[in-house]
């Protein structure tokens, strides 16, 4: 095993025998992603500047991670989300989605509040388990030591056609956090996830807050319609293809202009 991998897994179960049962934190994470569009020939200059400006707002966004050692809930800053935006429609087609992300790490399982056309989804089911590569590589991230891990997975590809592609997502953890936790669904390293990053996309941690003096609470969302993770990608699938359809028969007057987003 690689002398840096023999030293990750050292710090984090000293760290970890050394902290209490209540260890809890705070940590705040900035997405990123590099928009690389084709926009409809037939859009202004004007209004594909527009465009671009609403995009950038929508993948720059801020979310909080709270977490114990068995618990986590990551959800975007409302103090900071953007203001709805009126005129035309914009559907971008993109992965991922909105919502309050509870995570119990002991039970292994999750539950993700999502909004889908004003319908609230409450999706629960298993975490799934990372197949991470551990790698020799460090790096600082702020005060904290981080140390890279790869993991290869299976994601919808950018055509229509259902097809799949094999996506690479790099991963910076830092022992002195002994949480197996991270951002979105990602989680099972031996410590907190502060970076990572596939296809365009990039989460980065701007701040971390350990112990601090207010108790923290981290209760689950309780309210949507239940259902399974395939169940809520099967109901998403539906809806884009009506969506789709309306679009191509001119919809109901209002401007819609799709787009893809390429990573």
């Amino acid at each position: 095993m690689n002398t840096n991998i023999k030293i990750a897994f050292l710090l984090f179960f000293t760290t970890a025998s050394l902290i209490a049962q209540d260890f809890q934190g705070v940590a705040t994470y900035k997405t990123q992603r590099k928009l690389d569009i084709k926009l409809d020939s037939t859009q202004t200059e004007g209004m594909q500047d527009q465009i671009m400006a609403m995009l950038k707002k929508q993948f720059e966004k801020t979310y909080i991670l709270t977490f114990n050692k068995e618990e986590s809930l990551y959800k975007e800053d409302e103090s900071l989300a953007p203001p709805s935006t009126g005129g035309a429609m914009v559907f971008v087609s993109v992965m991922g989605g909105s919502g309050e992300l509870y995570k119990n790490m002991k039970e292994q399982r999750y539950v993700k509040q999502s909004d889908l056309l004003g319908k609230v989804f409450l999706v629960q089911d298993s975490l799934k388990t990372n197949a991470w590569k551990l790698q020799g590589e460090t790096k600082n991230i702020g005060t904290y030591t981080c140390f890279k891990a790869t993991l290869e997975r299976e994601v919808d590809s950018d055509m229509d056609d259902g097809s799949k592609k094999m996506q690479t997502v790099t991963a910076w953890y830092t022992p002195q956090i002994p949480v197996s936790n991270g951002p979105e669904e990602f989680q099972g390293l031996p410590g907190l996830i502060l970076e990572i990053s596939y296809d365009s996309q990039i989460i980065l941690c701007s701040k971390i807050s350990l112990n601090p003096t207010k108790q923290i609470k981290i209760k689950q969302p309780t309210s949507g319609t239940a259902v399974n993770q395939s169940e809520f990608d099967a109901i998403m699938i539906k809806k884009m293809k009506e969506m789709e359809s309306q679009n191509h028969r001119g919809g109901d007057g209002d401007h819609v202009i799709e787009l893809k987003i390429g990573g």
